[in-house]
């Protein structure tokens, strides 16, 4: 008799989901475009709250987040995030005129 894999449904760096014999290393938030670690006290919370395991996502790196258009977590990932900050204060402002 053959073993039964698991299959992952993991978010790859077109954004797109994918089926994945490996589980994805980090979680994230469709709505916030946010990903951390899986032990994220902030994402542990806000499961236990509810309403938000319909958002959740995985990825198998933070590669494909990052390519994906996801942010770091300030909380879990603060070093990372620091990062995202000053490289998004370095792009053009794109609103809308004043």
């Amino acid at each position: 008799m053959t073993p039964v894999r698991k299959i992952w449904r993991l978010i790859g760096p077109d954004g797109l989901p994918f089926d994945s014999i490996r589980p994805g290393t980090l979680g994230g938030h469709r709505g916030g475009r946010i990903y951390g670690r899986l032990d994220c006290p902030a994402a542990l919370r806000a499961l236990a709250r509810g309403g938000y395991a319909s958002q959740r996502v995985f990825f198998l790196h933070e590669g494909h987040a990052v390519a994906a258009g996801y942010r770091p977590c300030a909380v879990c990932l603060p070093a990372n995030h620091r990062a995202w900050k000053l490289r998004q204060a370095k792009r053009p402002y794109r609103g809308h005129p004043a």
